[in-house]
């Protein structure tokens, strides 16, 4: 771990140019939309090691699956998000020299990601081979408000010479995704067009046909004076580009204003695209870079009056949690219920930036509380939307019925090939029924259960029902050859996690099958018909409720995380030596699994979600008992723990799995940033504050609010919507105090007391330690 990112509240900050973590920053820097985005490549040339990435939301491709033992089930494909057209180009060359910053001196070298206001700035000096130096600085960034749209400020200043600048704007299609399976490139070329001043290119994907056409215009300025460009134009396959030859006087600044418009037929009409493309760009073009820098600002302020989270007393802290919710709100902004959140969002490949049970389990919560109810009823209705693909998927499985969403996918199918994810991780299927309740529970909108949510909650109940079985020697039900959260274990006997949400699962469906009966008389007669759905499966899922087999050691009070798991030999991770970690890059594969060693909360992950179902004391043996086996090697799992270790007062350890959460990838805990951000991980850790240290539920239509301050902090404050209220709380050692920013009353707990917050009005309480 190597921290060389300087530490403030709204930015983050890069002071010297180190070809090493070039790759790290290029994730790290990265900026997105929720419709497009990219890492932070540099504009001009760059020779040394680097992950060109620019994404564009949607448009994936089928990546032949590379296995060394294919298997029956196995999916035929990878889907991945296609690194397209690099828009951002600008080559620079001095006096027949490219400016390369693999190739020259470089000094003063600052880049700074302003989150606050949604712009990368970067600015160096650059002295070649020949000793000419010059002064660079650049600002970019991909619009908030006008979703098809980059635009960047790039100049160099000559600083010992007068000479001729070439600058070379150009869009670059002939890319290919670093994790392609076959060293594929993915992209045929439809059209292109280039003139003096602008150019576009159109390329579609080899297989599904999305096609993305990306355009470019440009001005330049020498000394504040626009120029009237007469460029030479370069036309090869997928490329396209101006050269511009500019003379220029010492210490005079030459400016590229370029301005990049990417449209897709996920959008428009095939015969729309490069019209769309223009239109969009002359819109931008005529606003001009400082008025879009500025909407760009307003934008973000938006976005910030609604998610901020202010820390005192720890800037380490603060920046960690502001990296976070910056990084979410440029990856998923919810207009589009096509879309889901990838891993890595815009920063990188890795995983394909397919969809993952991560969405439902740890993105939903933050959606929910950050912004209109609508954007997670998006995230929902992503799923719903599948649930044939889910149901064709169980089949292809061999079971009858029911629906198995996919560990993996872009379209419903699922497109991961390890057996012991695809065939035996089915728990996902738990974590996108608990999002169904997630949002009901806390939007208090009931009427999703008959629009879509109770489709969904029957088929999954379904799969369960078929998936266990019925041993009459212990009256139970038990599930066999899965692979619960924990990934350091494969194929074990009745995870008592996934036994627990498929259980839950089925009660649930229950309760909203009554729930509908009783209020929505028509519309449950017309699902119970849709899905032919029987008394006796009814009856069935409530006999497996009833008789569900969760593992257990009753002497030490814990639940076991599956059958056997006390035959492992119990050695905490203090007592490893310092070489042997981190375990996924120092031990076997057989090795690890043989081990105690939890990669990820598992049992505790249920103790999370199901929260209200077990008292502190259960909650503590299991903590106490699983924490410390537990090598926190997934980026899901330190939110986890913090949220529990907050829970039972534990304040240093909810604190310790703070940091590293929301410090994750700014320091490089796990050695693996270059890949790509934790995007997905990065909600939370939203959540290790929200519903750790904030202690923020929703129980019978009321926020119910138990904060902890962890010890490290002078106070922290975030803001939540609810229900039409946005309110901001704000935790001291000695107190809490809520602040309704809206007109829209709310109905709240704080320490098992009942307040109602009225309209732009205050209420405090006196904090309350945990105890248990």
């Amino acid at each position: 771990m190597k921290q060389y990112l300087k530490v403030d509240e709204w930015s983050i900050i890069e002071e010297s140019f180190d070809p090493m973590t070039q790759e790290i920053s290029e994730s790290v820097f990265s900026l997105g939309n929720g419709y497009m985005g990219g890492r932070a490549n540099f504009e001009e040339k760059y020779s040394g090691h680097s992950l060109q990435g620019s994404y564009v939301a949607g448009v994936y491709y089928p990546d032949k699956t590379r296995v060394g033992w294919w298997k029956n089930g196995y999916p035929e494909y990878f889907a991945k998000v296609l690194n397209s057209t690099n828009w951002i180009g600008i080559d620079i060359d001095i006096e027949g020299t490219p400016l390369d910053l693999a190739a020259c001196t470089v000094t003063d070298f600052r880049r700074v990601l302003n989150m606050q206001e949604g712009y990368l700035s970067r600015s160096f000096t650059a002295t070649l081979e020949d000793g000419k130096t010059v002064k660079v600085e650049s600002i970019r960034f991909v619009s908030m408000t006008r979703r098809e749209i980059g635009a960047i400020r790039y100049s160099v200043t000559p600083l010992n010479f007068s000479g001729t600048i070439t600058v070379t704007p150009y869009l670059d299609g002939d890319v290919k995704n670093k994790d392609s399976n076959y060293d594929e490139k993915f992209w045929n070329e439809v059209e292109k067009n280039v003139e003096s001043g602008s150019g576009y290119v159109t390329l579609k994907t080899k297989k599904l046909d999305f096609h993305v056409t990306t355009a470019m215009v440009y001005d330049i300025h020498v000394a504040g004076n626009k120029l009237d460009v007469e460029a030479e134009t370069v036309d090869r396959e997928k490329y396209v580009a101006n050269i511009v030859k500019v003379p220029v006087k010492e210490n005079e600044q030459l400016v590229i204003y370029k301005y990049a418009a990417s449209v897709t037929s996920r959008n428009y009409g095939l015969g729309q695209l490069v019209e769309a493309a223009k239109e969009a760009l002359q819109s931008a073009r005529e606003a001009g870079f400082v008025a879009l820098l500025a909407e760009q600002a307003d934008a973000w302020k938006e976005k910030w009056k609604e998610s901020d989270i202010i820390i005192e007393g720890d800037p380490s802290a603060q920046q960690g949690i502001r990296f976070n919710i910056f990084q979410l709100n440029q990856t998923y902004t919810g207009e589009d219920d096509r879309l889901n959140i990838g891993p890595k969002g815009f920063t990188g490949e890795k995983y394909g930036g397919s969809t993952y049970w991560d969405t439902e389990a740890y993105c939903v919560p933050f959606y929910l509380s950050t912004a209109d109810s609508s954007i997670a009823r998006n995230l929902l209705i992503y799923r719903y939307k599948h649930l044939e693909k889910a149901k064709e998927n169980a089949r292809k499985l061999g079971f009858t019925k029911g629906a198995l969403y996919p560990m993996v996918t872009m379209n419903g199918e699922e497109c991961h090939n390890e057996w012991e994810i695809t065939f035996e991780e089915i728990h996902r299927n738990g974590a996108i029924a608990y999002a169904i309740y997630d949002y009901v529970n806390y939007t208090g909108d009931k009427a999703y259960l008959g629009q879509y949510g109770l489709e969904v909650l029957a088929e999954i109940s379904r799969f369960w029902e078929e998936r266990v079985h019925y041993v009459a020697h212990k009256d139970k039900y038990v599930m066999l050859g899965v692979t619960g959260p924990n990934e350091y274990e494969n194929n074990v006997n009745n995870n008592w996690y996934t036994n627990r949400i498929a259980a839950w699962t089925m009660e649930y469906t229950l309760e909203a099958l009554d729930y509908l009966r009783q209020n929505e008389q028509s519309r449950y007669a017309e699902l119970v018909e849709k899905l032919n759905l029987q008394d006796s499966e009814t009856d069935k899922w409530a006999d497996i409720i009833a008789k569900m087999y969760y593992p257990a050691d009753e002497e030490k009070g814990i639940f076991l995380q599956q059958d056997g798991f006390l035959d492992k030999q119990i050695i905490p991770v203090k007592e490893l030596a310092p070489e042997n970690l981190p375990l996924n890059q120092k031990w076997s594969w057989d090795r690890i699994l043989r081990s105690c060693y939890i990669k990820q909360a598992d049992v505790l992950q249920g103790l999370y979600f199901l929260s209200d179902r077990y008292d502190l004391e259960t909650k503590k043996r299991n903590f106490d008992f699983y924490e410390p086996i537990t090598v926190h090697e997934s980026s899901l799992s330190p939110c986890i723990h913090s949220i529990l270790a907050s829970e039972l007062g534990y304040k240093e350890k909810a604190y310790e799995m703070y940091l590293r959460t929301s410090r994750l990838d700014l320091d490089n805990y796990n050695n693996d940033t270059e890949d790509g951000c934790h995007t997905t991980s990065m909600a939370g850790t939203w959540m290790s504050i929200v519903h750790g240290f904030g202690g923020l539920r929703v129980q019978n239509d009321r926020l119910i609010l138990k904060p902890s301050n962890p010890g490290h902090w002078t106070s922290y404050s975030f803001k939540v919507m609810f229900r039409g209220s946005r309110l901001q709380i704000t935790v001291t050692d000695q107190s809490v105090t809520v602040t309704n920013e809206t007109e829209t009353p709310a109905a709240l707990t704080i320490f098992d007391k009942e307040y109602t917050v009225s309209g732009l009005s205050t209420v405090s309480a006196q904090n309350v330690p945990v105890t248990i």
